[in-house]
C-alpha cells in the first residue's frame, strides 16, 4: 500500500495522546518517590518498590504489540482500540494513587498504572510506523517527542504549581499532600483527554490483504512461538540498539527512582525525616518533625520542577530536529551519541550544583532525553519487517525494562555503594551510564537505520 505524506498537523494529531501518556509518566517518575518515602520507605528500598514498572512493561508490551498487530475494528482501526482501553485504566490509576494509605497499597497502584500506561504507549509507536513513509518516519517520532517534551515539562510542575495558587504541602506522617492528589488529578484528566483526541482525530490504513488478515487471525494462537521466533531472529541492528538501550534506561530509571532522595538530600539539605527518629508524643518533637516534612515536601516540589526542565529541553531539541528533518536527513548515529552524551555531564555535574543551576544538569538530560524517545526508533523502524511492526516495537522494549529490574533488583544500590555511601552517587552512576550509552552508537553500521536514504 502506498502511503502518503502527512501534514505537520495531522502527524501532530496523531501524536497528541502521547500529551497524556507522559503526564502519567511524568508523574510516575516525579513523584512516585516522594510518595513512597512520605509512607515511610528509606532511600535504600525505593529501587525495589519500582520494580513493578519495568515488569509490567515487559510483560505488557511484547502481548499488546502482538496483539494490535493482529486487530481491526470497523470504527476504531488497528491501535486506537488500545489506546482507549489504556487511557481509562490509567487516568483511574493516575487519581487514586496520592490517597494510598500503605506502601504495598502505593506499590500495587503503581504496578496498575504502568501497565495501563503500557497498554495506551505501545500502540502509539508502532502508530507512526504504520502510518508514515520510511521519509517521513524520523520527523514523525521528533514531533511525537516534541509533545512529550511539552508533558513532561507541565507535569513535573504540577504539584508545585498547586501549592502557588495556595493548595498545602503540609500533611501529617503518613499521609500525601493536598498539592500532590490535586497534581494526579489533574494529569488523570489530560491523559484522557487527550488519547480520546487522537482517536477522533486519526484514521488508520487498513490491511492491504483484509482476506489473508483474517485467515492469518483465525489461525492457533501462536503468540509463544512468535515471540520466541522473533526474538531469536531479530536483526542485528536491533540488537546493538538493545546495547545502547540498557545502558540509557539503566540512567533514567536511576534518576526517577532517586532522584528525589538525592538531591533533596545532596542539593537542597532537606532529606525526608525518618518518623522513628522522633518522639512524637512529644509536642516540640512532633513540630520539629512537621517542619523537617514540610520542608521536604516543598524542596521535592522544587526537584519535581526542576526535572520538568529536562522535558522543556527535550522539546527544544524535539522542534530544532522538526524544523530540520522536515526537510533534510540527518545522521541518527552521531545524533543520538552526541545526545547521550551530554545528558551524562548533567548527571555528573548534580554532584557539583547549588539548588539555582539544579535546572541546568536537567536542561543538559532533556537532550539525551529527546534523542532517546526518537532516534532509536527511527533506527529500528528502518530494520524491521513493517507487518511485525508492533510486535518488534514490543520486543524491543526488553531492552528498556530488562535494565530497569537489574537497577531495580539491587544494581543502583550495588554500582553506587562502590563510590561511596552517599546518596547523590547514583545520579554519578547515571551519567556515566550515558555516556557508555553514546559511545555504543559506534556500534550501528546499517546505512539505512543511520540515516534514511531515498530511492
Amino acid at each position: 500500500m502506498k502511503k502518503r505524506t502527512l501534514s505537520f498537523w495531522e502527524i501532530w494529531n496523531m501524536s497528541f495522546g502521547f500529551l497524556g501518556i507522559q503526564f502519567g509518566f511524568a508523574l510516575q517518575g516525579g513523584f512516585m518517590s516522594r510518595i513512597f518515602q512520605t509512607l515511610g520507605a528509606d532511600e535504600h528500598s525505593i529501587p525495589l518498590l519500582w520494580i513493578a514498572a519495568p515488569l509490567t512493561g515487559l510483560l505488557v508490551q511484547p502481548i499488546i504489540g502482538y496483539m494490535s498487530d493482529r486487530t481491526w475494528h470497523s470504527r476504531l482501526g488497528r491501535r486506537r482500540p488500545y489506546f482507549l482501553i489504556g487511557a481509562i485504566l490509567s487516568s483511574l490509576a493516575l487519581f487514586f494513587v496520592p490517597f494510598s494509605s500503605a506502601l504495598w497499597i502505593a506499590a500495587g497502584f503503581l504496578w496498575i498504572l504502568d501497565a495501563s500506561i503500557n497498554i495506551s504507549m505501545e500502540p502509539f509507536r508502532a502508530l507512526v510506523a504504520d502510518k508514515l513513509t520510511e521519509s517521513q518516519r524520523t520527523y514523525g517520532f521528533v514531533v511525537q517527542t516534541l509533545i512529550i517534551g511539552i508533558g513532561t515539562w507541565i507535569a513535573s510542575n504540577l504539584p508545585w504549581m498547586v501549592s502557588q495558587i495556595g493548595v498545602s504541602d503540609s500533611a501529617a506522617s503518613g499521609i500525601i499532600p493536598d498539592s500532590v492528589k490535586v497534581a494526579f488529578a489533574i494529569g488523570a484528566f489530560v491523559f484522557l483527554i487527550s488519547i480520546l483526541y487522537t482517536i477522533f482525530t486519526t484514521t488508520e490504513y487498513p490491511p492491504e490483504d483484509m482476506e489473508e488478515f483474517k485467515r492469518e487471525k483465525a489461525k492457533k494462537n501462536q503468540f509463544i512461538p512468535d515471540i520466541l521466533n522473533n526474538i531469536g531472529n531479530m536483526p542485528l541492528t536491533m540488537k546493538k540498539l538493545g546495547v545502547i538501550q540498557f545502558f540509557s534506561w539503566f540512567a533514567f530509571f536511576t534518576m526517577w527512582s532517586l532522584a528525589n532522595p538525592a538531591l533533596t538530600e545532596h542539593v537542597f539539605n532537606t532529606p525526608a525525616p525518618v518518623q522513628s527518629a522522633f518522639d512524637m508524643t512529644n509536642t516540640i518533637q512532633a513540630q520539629a518533625f512537621d517542619v523537617a516534612n514540610t520542608a521536604f515536601q516543598k524542596s521535592s516540589n522544587l526537584v519535581g520542577s526542576a526535572m520538568g526542565v529536562y522535558g522543556l529541553s527535550s522539546m527544544v531539541f524535539a522542534l530544532l530536529l522538526v524544523l530540520y528533518t522536515s526537510k533534510r536527513n540527518i545522521n541518527r548515529k552521531y545524533v543520538h551519541m552526541f545526545s547521550l552524551m551530554v545528558g551524562g555531564l548533567g548527571f555528573i555535574l548534580m554532584y557539583f550544583t547549588t539548588p539555582e543551576n539544579l535546572k541546568w544538569c536537567f536542561v543538559l538530560i532533556g537532550f539525551a532525553w529527546g534523542s532517546i524517545l526518537s532516534m532509536p526508533y527511527a533506527m529500528l523502524s528502518s530494520s524491521v519487517d513493517p507487518n511485525k511492526m508492533g510486535m518488534f516495537m514490543g520486543i524491543f522494549n526488553m531492552f528498556i525494562v530488562i535494565p530497569q529490574i537489574i537497577a531495580a533488583l539491587g544494581g543502583i544500590n550495588f554500582v553506587s555503594g562502590l563510590l561511596g555511601e552517599e546518596s547523590i552517587n547514583a545520579m554519578t552512576v547515571a551519567g556515566i551510564s550515558l555516556i557508555i550509552a553514546g559511545l555504543c552508537n559506534l556500534l550501528i553500521t546499517n546505512k539505512n537505520a543511520i540515516s534514511y536514504q531515498s530511492e
